[in-house]
């Protein structure tokens, strides 16, 4: 009696993905998430202390930046692994990127919207002629509210355009057609 014995043979596809251009993306990406996450964080820390209403865009970014932290450290550890597969990052900067680009439109409404948006209190001076330790005070808060809504305005839009890259650059990757 002859045995018969299959041989299957796996293959498994190496992707390469260029090196400066994941680590220059990583780096951006934590970088705006952190900005973002801390930004909305004092900004709601701050609502709460006035006893004011939370809009629900500050938990919402608050979220958002954070599941991309979370999304940077699994790609980390795929990458260590050696394991990171073009579709899981594609897939992955998409729902991330609609996300982020919902919180840049919503951002950008109450910070330049038509009525009662966070822009139109941002030129106010206090009064030179009679400056007391109060509106000095207030003055600074809202100073400083205003440079945080624009700078995390700013950093949406440098984080919705990098989720962007990075699925074309998986794209790439998965095709191996990067120069």
């Amino acid at each position: 009696m002859a045995t018969t014995e299959i041989v299957t043979v796996q293959r498994r596809r190496k992707y390469h993905w260029p090196e400066a251009q994941l680590n220059f993306w990583i780096f951006i990406m934590l970088v705006s998430s952190a900005v973002i996450l801390g930004i909305f964080a004092y900004l709601t820390a701050i609502q709460n202390t006035l006893r004011l209403g939370v809009p629900w865009i500050l938990p919402y970014m608050i979220t958002i930046s954070a599941l991309c932290i979370i999304f940077i450290i699994i790609l980390l550890g795929l990458i260590s692994q050696r394991q990171l597969l073009p579709g899981i990052v594609v897939l992955g900067s998409f729902i991330l990127f609609v996300l982020w680009l919902t919180g840049l439109i919503e951002t950008s409404i109450q910070l330049y919207g038509p009525t009662g948006a966070v822009n139109s209190y941002c030129g106010s001076r206090p009064n030179t002629e009679i400056i007391d330790s109060m509106q000095t005070a207030v003055w600074l808060a809202n100073l400083s509210i205003c440079t945080d809504f624009r700078a995390a305005f700013a950093f949406e839009i440098i984080g919705t355009i990098f989720l962007l890259w990075m699925m074309v650059m998986a794209y790439q990757v998965n095709r191996d057609d990067f120069d």
